[in-house]
């Protein structure tokens, strides 16, 4: 479900589909959909994930394509996405690491993270003043962890205040998919200040609950400005046919879209 005040730039060049949240010249940073590539099957068709079972020749050709569109000398860095809150700062020296964590920041201009979604939320965090940038896969266990708050202060930890920072949170599933069983929606409440204003009754012994809301309030309570935040992009199982959705396959394994965000440029 769409954030009907959200200011989103949508942009698609050679098939590859982009949601970009912010105009900033120097900034490289977007929302990639499931379209612009060659993977087939489950992982149709841009899919950059070399994790789930795709043929690595499909993976590699789809990188060849996103590094055109953007700029060849750009670095991507990636992690092995565990579900926690451990964020990650990355540097020229651990580059080619690919740590277990769910968060990225940097201040070093050329590299760009990249993470990696299916219904959980990505998560993009800049500071143009500052030149940080960070990106963070934040699914229930994250949310729960306080994934939204380890962000803000990684990034303040390299010089960026959290009311300089911006927020972008990108496709993902929606409040009016994300029926989980009770039990879980009322551990969200006892857990997390304010979530249950983000809870609503679902089917027998289910609820549902509003991902992106419940980020929102933790991004403002770590100190980013209410208006500084941004919705980016429809539920991912609303719209599977532009988006990898692992719930509207049923739990099947599928591809995964990318997130990302660095600066290219001082």
């Amino acid at each position: 479900m769409q954030n009907p005040s959200e200011t989103i730039s949508p942009r698609n060049t050679g098939g590859i589909a982009r949601l970009v949240p912010w105009r900033e010249p120097a900034l490289v940073a977007g929302f990639l959909g499931r379209d612009g590539g060659v993977s087939t099957g489950a992982f149709a068709s841009m899919n950059l994930s070399e994790l789930v079972g795709d043929d690595p020749a499909h993976v590699a050709e789809n990188w060849r394509r996103l590094h055109a569109l953007l700029a060849p000398k750009l670095t991507f860095a990636r992690l092995r996405q565990v579900h926690g809150n451990e964020v990650v700062v990355v540097t020229r020296g651990n580059l080619d690491h690919r740590p277990r964590a769910d968060a990225m920041v940097t201040r070093e201009i050329g590299i760009v993270l990249g993470i990696f979604t299916a219904d959980c939320v990505p998560v993009l965090l800049s500071a143009p003043r500052e030149r940080v940038c960070g990106a963070m896969h934040a699914g229930w266990r994250g949310v729960i962890a306080g994934i939204a708050g380890a962000g803000v202060r990684a990034m303040n930890s390299l010089g960026a205040a959290p009311g300089s920072i911006r927020a972008a949170l990108g496709p993902s599933i929606g409040a009016c998919c994300f029926e989980v069983d009770r039990e879980l929606a009322d551990r969200f409440v006892a857990e997390i200040p304010g979530a249950r204003r983000h809870r609503r009754e679902g089917r027998a012994g289910k609820a549902y609950l509003d991902l992106r809301a419940i980020l929102r309030d933790q991004l403002i309570a770590a100190g980013v400005a209410p208006d500084a935040i941004e919705n980016v992009g429809p539920c991912t199982r609303c719209a599977c046919a532009q988006y990898f959705s692992r719930r509207a396959a049923g739990g099947a394994i599928t591809g995964l879209q990318l997130s990302f965000a660095g600066f290219a440029q001082d």
